[in-house]
């Protein structure tokens, strides 16, 4: 696509590379379409890239969603280079730590669900950036979905890394006890603190550590 041309800096553009492009459709090597809507009309992808595609056309089941966490920086994060940033939820009193641009940065992270970014955050940092649907029941279920999705990657990460737990200070720039997250992430194990809400090791049971152990993951 054009956008993904200009996100990756190709020196000439789109207009550099349009020729080698067209000529690879006209050999069979690649096929030339309306992929994604809402972007550039002239598209090109290879035909397991269409089938693959094809297949995601459907969205994952509600009950059912997929959550990811990438480097924001990573080129499966199409927000940022592809697709623009939302427009950012910040609090009209917000803190002073809440970030002004949301960034394709090394040191930030992005929570996608089923594609559709929820959450941006700094690594170590315990300010937290989310993107929640407007309307209900949406809103509730990816707020629910998204603390324990948070949760989880906490405790894989705090058993991995030997980390003594998780802490969020601010969400969208507001105090987290004063945010409605509050209380989904207190449903799915979080604690109120001082500083915030706190996230503690849970130790696995003797069965599971032994199993972890044997396969490499807990060192």
């Amino acid at each position: 696509m054009r956008e993904s041309v200009a996100a990756e800096n190709v020196p000439g553009g789109f207009s550099a590379v349009y020729d080698v492009l067209k000529a690879l459709e006209e050999s069979g090597r690649i096929r030339r379409g309306y992929f994604v809507a809402g972007l550039g009309a002239t598209q090109f992808a290879l035909p397991a890239a269409v089938d693959l595609l094809r297949q995601l056309r459907n969205a994952p089941p509600e009950e059912k969603p997929e959550f990811v966490q990438l480097a924001a920086s990573d080129p499966a994060n199409p927000y940022g280079s592809v697709l623009r940033w939302p427009e950012l939820p910040v609090a009209e009193e917000d803190a002073e730590s809440a970030p002004r641009v949301l960034t394709r940065a090394s040191y930030a992270e992005v929570i996608l669900r089923n594609g559709q970014l929820v959450a941006w955050l700094r690594r170590g940092n315990p300010n937290l950036l989310i993107f929640l649907p407007g309307e209900e029941p949406e809103r509730s279920q990816t707020a629910a979905g998204l603390a324990h999705f948070i949760c989880g990657r906490g405790q894989q990460r705090m058993r991995g890394n030997n980390h003594e737990g998780v802490l969020i200070t601010t969400i969208n720039g507001q105090p987290v006890a004063a945010h409605p997250m509050a209380r989904f992430l207190m449903d799915a194990g979080f604690h109120p603190g001082p500083l915030g809400m706190h996230l503690r090791r849970i130790p696995l049971a003797i069965g599971q550590r032994e199993a972890q152990q044997a396969s490499g993951e807990v060192h």
